[in-house]
């Protein structure tokens, strides 16, 4: 597992190793000035036995302080290199987590949570920036300050040096005892800040059921209760924080009196001059940072690679669902005929399969709708059509083509799949409209407005195309919402057209003219789901489900007319309809 960790951290690092090195050598120059600094002043000040000269006092301080610069600007150029490394292996795992997640099924989102993908491609993401900045950074400075200080304080006093050294390890595990301690209580707080913010957000998007059932005082309730737990998580951390910091301060004190205590005997004696006691107590105080942050690094270490792994384990996940290592290219002159060869889907985590052994044929231009009770699977052939579940080959054929053959690419070009729950971006109608294809004119997009019967409400709006769509499309009505959602799929101009319930917020004559629209167009095949059945009535052909098979297929009028599902479906209906007319 070590191997497997340090071989991890050198993957993210190897594309970097010349600024390292360069971060590494700064590193070194600042610690070798940060030795010879010490010895110049122990230098200036044993020299005034022999001879109190301003003019070599002034040399000499002007000598140190130009060192001492030299000494700060290398330390920054190698914080903002190391740093650097650190942020730039940042920014493109977080490009590798989003492109991969973009490659991975929906499904895979919903049963993973959209929070934990974000809590990786965000804090993880942090964690594993922090380890190859800050923590390498600080574990590269202390091993040079002790290779290079403990060697110089030893040839000045042996015994002197590690007395006044003996406590350094007091001070490196409050570190490490408190540092562990604040990790958790931060982990707390920002788990608390996530929590809240996670109400806010459900409160904005739901403030209509809100208002409507009058559950502001418990809305009120739940944020005081979220809130509170916010503060007393802050308020731990900050008292961790207020123990902790005094402490270090004490120790490091603690050292120095006690350097200060026993070197004044070696003064007394004369085995120690006034100067190698400056030094000695300037090379004590230059390892307290460094020493306290070691703990602070262990930590940050730990939790990195923890987080590190963690993004690997996401970054290792091969999505289900993925183009053919030798794709077939699409057939471009391919009108959507659409065959589907005992088709059978069953879902991962699912015991029993979802569809069963269903064929059935689609032709040019054909309208098709598919009905069925509650769960019997249309949903899943719509998906199945497009591959958003997997299908195993040699089920499913575009235009000839098994679409397992196909890239991914290809087929959704070729196959416009419209859920019920057309999602909207924050964004204007018309870039909405034009997602499925970016540089499509504003003619297009009017066009696809127009086939959508959109184009009447969009002249209702202030902005028109430039209306500024929210949240999931908050500012529009369900029917608009729907209208939107397919134009975007009658913009791309696929050859196979899915509507998966697509038109359940559409009254019936809106629903009629848009299908009358969309049939007008030469050759476009369309697949229905559907749960009115007064509009499947209209379409060529009607494929019945039932519990994932195939029961019935035909024109509304020949299954109307013999007992089986469509029929009951059918009579159920009508007597809903009778039922809401009295």
């Amino acid at each position: 597992m070590a191997a497997l960790r340090i071989g991890l951290l050198w993957s993210y690092l190897r594309p970097h190793r010349r600024q390292l090195l360069i971060g590494v050598v700064a590193l070194l120059v600042v610690n070798l000035i940060s030795v010879a600094i010490p010895l110049m002043v122990r230098n200036a000040i044993d020299g005034l036995h022999v001879g109190f000269a301003l003019g070599d006092v002034l040399r000499q301080a002007a000598l140190i302080v130009l060192v001492a610069t030299v000494m700060g600007a290398a330390r920054l150029y190698s914080r903002l290199v190391v740093f650097g490394v650190g942020r730039q292996v940042e920014v493109s795992l977080r490009q590798r987590i989003f492109d991969h997640m973009l490659r991975q099924e929906p499904g895979w989102v919903q049963t993973t949570g959209s929070g934990e993908v974000i809590s990786r491609a965000t804090s993880d993401v942090e964690n594993v920036r922090r380890l190859l900045g800050f923590a390498v950074l600080s574990l590269s400075n202390t091993a040079l300050a002790y290779a290079f200080t403990l060697p110089a304080m030893l040839l000045i006093d042996p015994w002197l040096s590690l007395a006044a050294l003996a406590i350094y390890p007091v001070m490196l595990m409050s570190v490490r005892l408190f540092g562990g301690r604040m990790m958790g209580q931060q982990r707390r707080q920002q788990e608390a800040l996530a929590q809240l913010s996670d109400l806010i957000q459900e409160d904005l998007s739901g403030i209509s059921a809100i208002k409507i059932y009058g559950q502001e005082a418990t809305e009120e309730k739940a944020f005081a209760e979220r809130n509170g737990r916010y503060r007393d998580a802050a308020l731990g951390l900050a008292r961790t924080r207020s123990t902790l910091f005094p402490l270090l301060e004490g120790i490091s004190a603690l050292s120095l009196l006690l350097l200060l205590a026993l070197g004044s005997g070696q003064l007394e004696s004369g085995r120690l001059s006034i100067g190698n006691l400056v030094a000695l107590i300037l090379y004590v105080e230059r390892l307290v940072f460094p020493t306290a942050l070691l703990g602070f690094t262990l930590n940050t270490f730990q939790t990195g690679q923890v987080s590190l792994e963690r993004v690997q384990n996401l970054l290792s996940r091969q999505p289900s669902v993925q183009s053919s290592p030798t794709p077939v290219p699409a057939n471009p002159q391919g009108k959507g005929v659409l065959e589907a060869k005992h088709l059978s889907v069953r879902y991962p985590d699912s015991n029993h399969p979802t569809l069963v052994d269903v064929s059935f044929s689609l032709q040019p231009g054909e309208l098709v709708a598919v009905v069925g009770p509650v769960g019997c699977g249309k949903t899943t052939l719509a998906r199945a059509l497009g591959r958003m579940v997997e299908v195993d080959a040699g089920q499913l054929f575009l235009d000839g083509v098994d679409v397992t053959d196909l890239s991914l690419d290809d087929l959704r070009r070729r196959v416009a799949l419209v859920p019920q729950e057309g999602y909207l971006f924050t964004a204007t109608l018309a870039d909405n409209l034009r997602y499925g294809d970016p540089q499509a004119g504003q003619a297009r997009v009017e066009q696809a407005a127009q086939d959508a019967r959109l184009e009447g409400d969009i002249k209702g709006f202030p902005d028109g195309y430039a209306t500024l769509v929210g949240e999931r499309g908050i500012t529009l009505s369900g029917g608009q919402r729907q209208r939107t959602a397919l134009g975007r799929a009658l913009l791309v101009r696929s050859p196979l057209l899915v509507l998966d319930d697509a038109l359940a917020s559409v009254d019936n004559n809106t629903a009629a003219e848009i299908l009358q629209s969309v049939r007008s167009q030469q050759g476009r095949t369309i697949l229905m789901i559907s749960h009115q059945l007064s509009a499947a009535a209209a379409c060529d052909r009607i494929l019945v489900l039932e519990e994932g098979r195939l029961v019935q297929q035909g024109h509304h009028d020949a299954l109307v007319g013999v007992p089986g599902t469509y029929r009951r479906l059918w009579e159920r209906q009508e007597a809903e309809q009778q039922l809401q007319a009295v």
